[in-house]
């Protein structure tokens, strides 16, 4: 396994200052974000370290090959199944266009969401979720590009109440998902955290979805109970938990990497710094990247850097 990190948490970098970050810090990967050059819907969302739509691939990859650091996956994490039609549709060509990205450039992956229609029912949603992803994950695998679903619910503000806009969320939805895109280009960008919160074994999946495990994000969460006592499982999820960065949560590192081992994972592992207790200036959001590899580094086996 290889140890990297999201480049969404230094927005204000360019691609070169990432790549000689990732290079002096000792990461030996990057997950690049690759959002439509503009404003952010979101934390996190609107950064673009590769524009998709105007970039030269042989630079790109001269930059990584000269800093020995990877590519881990290009990420795009939009809604491509929102009620809005026309919004759907801009998303929906734009992941095509980072598909594109990652055939030009060799990387092989692209990280994203399924979406969701968030006032709708998961069997209500199914019949245009096969719509736009038949197509989509077809389109992928012909440029023998994998698609890594990434785990989140997105259930964190008042516009995605009450469903979310993410179907992809449970192992009950991944196996449908999976039995009916069966393509060996579909899988996951497994995150643990958005599974401990929601009370499911963040473990047992692993071996289940083994040969899914496309790219793997390391995130913590921190379940506070006097606050979950007081308002309840079907209360709105940021009330009670805290997205930590790993080890200062809920989740058992040690065990989720032997879970990881035991399924046979060798591929990236990416720090994704959603911890607001970091964000408050560019040498916090930078500790909680050392921070974040160093305490890893002890579950990894191998080389890491």
């Amino acid at each position: 396994m290889k140890i990297g990190f999201v480049s969404a948490i230094l927005p204000d970098f360019t691609l070169e200052q990432v790549v000689e970050l990732a290079a002096g810090r000792g990461f030996a990967s990057v997950e690049v974000m690759c959002w439509p050059p503009g404003s952010a819907d979101r934390r996190y969302a609107g950064v673009c370290h590769i524009d998709a739509t105007d970039f030269a691939p042989a630079s790109v990859r001269k930059l990584f090959a000269h800093h020995k650091v990877e590519i881990s996956g290009l990420g795009y994490y939009p809604n491509v199944l929102a009620a809005d039609r026309a919004a759907s549709l801009f998303q929906e060509t734009h992941l095509r266009k980072v598909i594109d990205a990652a055939a030009a450039l060799g990387v092989g992956v692209v990280n994203t969401f399924v979406g969701r229609d968030q006032t709708l029912s998961v069997d209500a949603n199914w019949p245009r979720f096969l719509e736009v992803w038949r197509p989509l994950v077809a389109y992928a695998e012909a440029l023998k590009v994998k698609i890594a679903i990434e785990n989140c619910p997105m259930l964190f503000s008042a516009d995605e109440w009450p469903g979310g806009k993410n179907l992809a969320t449970t192992p009950a939805i991944w196996r449908r998902m999976f039995a009916d895109i069966p393509s060996p280009f579909f899988g996951l960008n497994l995150d643990p955290s958005h599974l401990i919160w929601q009370q499911i074994d963040y473990l047992a999946p692993l071996a289940e979805f083994h040969d899914r495990l496309f790219h793997i994000h390391a995130k913590d969460a921190r379940v506070e109970h006097v606050a979950l006592n007081n308002h309840g499982v079907l209360s709105h999820p940021k009330l009670w938990h805290t997205p930590k960065i790993p080890g200062q949560g809920g989740i058992a590192w040690g065990p989720f990497f032997g879970a990881l081992h035991d399924a046979g994972y060798k591929g990236h592992v990416a720090i994704e710094v959603e911890d607001r207790a970091f964000e408050h200036s560019l040498d916090s959001r930078l500790d909680a990247l050392d921070i974040s590899r160093r305490y890893l580094m002890q579950f990894m086996r191998g080389s890491a850097s």
